[in-house]
């Protein structure tokens, strides 16, 4: 798995790519077999170089406090999220807090030993498909929900204007599904649209 990871490492503009955690994050990246696509400053270019790059992982690599370079990932990774790990010196809990919530997998302080990069990724980026999943099944469960709100409201419309039972309003929108190839929602926000423009 690791030899396709393709990774981009961020670092603050104003640190050195050359610095000595630079050169140990890049050494342990390469004895892991990860495949190290660019080192990149956080600036403003940040977001449209991840864009153009598609990285499957972002390290940042900040000595101390990253709240600048948190920043540039967030716009970098809001329309596609991707495993984030930062290695930093950083322990204030508040940096933490910080980092976790602008959706770093893994916060590691102090422990840049090119030995331990290959676990420590390996954990990140399961636990960002662990997050992944529980957040694709939450968008799911909520855009079942509104269909059915959806469903439910062009049913009771069905029912009020044409004095029909529940099951036949039901009956009545999947037969009009099916023949025009939509799905249930899609017809029933059909009709709330006729209704809201007819008033």
């Amino acid at each position: 798995m690791s030899r396709h990871l393709r990774i981009v490492l961020v670092h603050p503009p104003h640190e050195s790519d050359a610095s000595l955690r630079a050169t140990a994050l890049h050494a342990g990246l390469i004895e892991a077999g990860y495949e190290l696509v660019a080192s990149l400053p956080a600036d403003f270019h940040l977001p449209e170089e991840i864009a153009r790059l598609q990285p499957d992982m972002i390290i940042v690599d900040a000595e101390s406090d990253a709240r600048d370079v948190l920043e540039h990932i967030v716009v970098a990774t809001r329309d596609e999220r991707r495993p984030i790990v930062m290695f930093t010196e950083d322990d204030n809990q508040s940096s933490m807090d910080a980092a976790i919530d602008a959706g770093v997998s893994a916060y590691i302080v102090a422990g840049l030993k090119p030995e331990r990069i290959k676990p420590v990724l390996s954990v990140a980026l399961a636990r960002f498909r662990k997050e992944q999943k529980l957040l694709d099944e939450l968008q799911d469960t909520k855009l079942k929900l509104a269909e059915r709100k959806v469903v439910d409201r062009a049913k009771g419309l069905l029912m009020s204007r044409h004095g029909m039972t529940e099951d036949q309003a039901y009956q009545r929108l999947r037969t009009m599904a099916m023949n025009k190839k939509l799905k249930l929602a899609e017809i029933a926000q059909r009709i709330l649209d006729v209704e809201d423009l007819l008033g």
